[in-house]
């Protein structure tokens, strides 16, 4: 009878453990969202439990308990990966896990998520909606978004090979790949064809404010751009286009673009290659007229300086985007719009035409700034922020820019404003942020100093300090422009014949 009742408590008390830690404590997959995968795709999954277990996932699949070394010490996690196979079938369902204990205790779990496995022989396709879709290069996430490879224009098929969570992937070409947001696309009805075209015959020409290029196509294909130097071109690349162009026709009015080809990288690619005249590009569009692609080069400014140019100036949050706060309760957003305001009055001062993104303490969301500017279509854009680190020790002011074409009027401002007697925290490329991302005008980020510090933020909400900023981002401009004045200048020495 003893013996009974000590065997008695051991299972109350095995079952008590049981009961208070469970066999699977979490389990799904990597990563943790609904997810479209298709052959050769690999569907990863991760749970944790008793240590020491045999645990399958999707039928039968193994997982591997992972040693506690790459673990941080932890027992009981388990890793497993199945590569997606020809004829695999999985309609949006949930992953279920089994596991089973050396001592035949037995748990199921089963993901969260939901997963899809596609047919490569039932496409999905999506056309491209809105005023500013845009691709991302891959899935990585943080305060500013994925990293952009650029907008789109409305209305572009896209062939849809995945998904995780709210991103689709694309397949822009044989190894090229990019991933679209959910809220940007529509899916099509099923029964269509991978969009693909061949090109027809350029027309390349000039009207009173642009140069253009236009590229007859049969379907709204996606592209991506790049606006590189030394020498100056803007490089577009047509993804599932093939050569048929015959001729390019060059007609009367060009005055930025100068000599102008094609290439074919690979069997679907087409790029387009446009050597520009200036050193200094004052920005492009592309977009559809039809299925015709159009690419709108902008020119110079006649005269390169402030007086008769249009300036942007965005005066960064506003409204409920409230943006950093200093230790003394100065707000991002009042400080911002009352440096743009100054800035507005010298540039005014100075001649210029200024258009602001806001002229009071309202919430202006990014993509409105962005669509406002484009209808605005100012010469160049200066964006004025306030910066903020964790711990008050980093100061100073720093200027930002993404596309290296753009970089020298980042350069000129960043150059200036440490005149100001700020520190210089750097002048930073590639910065992806909504306000740099068009390609429309030359345009440059300045966050003036860190509100995080306790001495710029003496400065920051001192006035006389806030003028003394504005003026120095004119000084900036005006440096910007005599400088392009003099790179032109030495263009077209470099481009003269020699003197008989």
């Amino acid at each position: 009878m003893r013996h009974f009742l000590l065997w008695f408590v051991l299972v109350a008390i095995g079952m008590e453990v049981h009961a208070q830690t469970p066999l699977i404590e979490s389990a799904e997959t990597v990563p943790a969202a609904s997810q479209w995968l298709q052959p050769g795709d690999r569907l990863q999954v991760r749970l944790k439990g008793q240590p020491g277990s045999k645990v399958t996932f999707l039928g039968n699949q193994p997982m591997t308990e992972l040693d506690a070394a790459l673990t941080k010490g932890q027992r009981g996690i388990y890793q497993g990966t199945y590569v997606v196979q020809p004829g695999d079938t999985l309609h949006n369902r949930l992953i279920i896990f089994q596991l089973l204990t050396p001592d035949s205790l037995q748990a199921t779990a089963q993901s969260k998520a939901q997963i899809r496995f596609l047919n490569p022989n039932e496409l999905q396709l999506a056309v491209t909606k809105g005023a500013l879709p845009y691709l991302n290069y891959g899935l990585g996430e943080d305060r500013l978004g994925g990293a952009k490879i650029g907008y789109l224009d409305s209305l572009v098929q896209l062939h849809i090979t995945g998904r995780v969570g709210n991103l689709y992937r694309v397949q822009l070409a044989e190894n090229q790949t990019a991933w679209v947001p959910q809220e940007v696309v529509r899916l099509l009805p099923p029964g269509g064809f991978v969009p693909t075209s061949l090109t027809g015959s350029w027309s390349v020409y000039g009207d009173s404010l642009y140069d253009y290029v236009q590229v007859p196509l049969e379907a709204r294909l996606p592209y991506r751009s790049q606006l590189l130097t030394e020498p100056t071109r803007l490089v577009v690349d047509v993804f599932g286009a093939t050569s048929n162009t015959n001729w390019i026709t060059q007609r009367d009015g060009l005055q930025e673009l100068g000599d102008v080809h094609y290439e074919q990288p690979q069997p679907n690619v087409f790029r387009l290659v446009l050597n520009l005249k200036h050193i200094q590009s004052w920005g492009y569009s592309i977009g559809y007229r039809n299925n015709t692609l159009v690419i709108k080069v902008k020119r110079p400014p006649q005269k390169l300086q402030l007086r008769g140019l249009t300036v942007a100036v965005d005066a960064g949050h506003g409204g409920t985007n409230v943006g950093a706060t200093g230790a003394s309760g100065a707000r991002e957003k009042d400080l911002t719009l009352s440096i743009a305001q100054k800035l507005r009055h010298e540039l005014e001062q100075a001649g210029a035409r200024v258009i602001m993104t806001r002229e009071a303490d309202v919430t202006v969301e990014n993509v409105d700034r962005v669509l406002l500017l484009r209808k605005a279509n100012p010469d160049l854009l200066v964006s004025v922020h306030v910066n903020s680190a964790g711990g008050g020790a980093s100061q100073g002011t720093s200027t930002y820019y993404r596309y290296v074409a753009f970089q020298p009027l980042s350069v000129a401002l960043y150059d200036e404003m440490r005149k100001t007697g700020l520190q210089g925290a750097g002048n930073v490329g590639s910065f992806n942020f909504g306000l740099n991302g068009p390609t429309d005008y030359p345009n440059a980020l300045v966050e003036t100093a860190f509100i995080s510090n306790p001495e710029d933020e003496k400065r920051l909400i001192d006035p006389a300090f806030q003028q003394q900023m504005a003026e120095h981002m004119v000084a900036g401009l005006k440096n910007f422009l005599r400088n392009t004045r003099a790179k032109g200048l030495r263009g077209w020495l470099q481009h003269e014949p020699a003197e008989q």
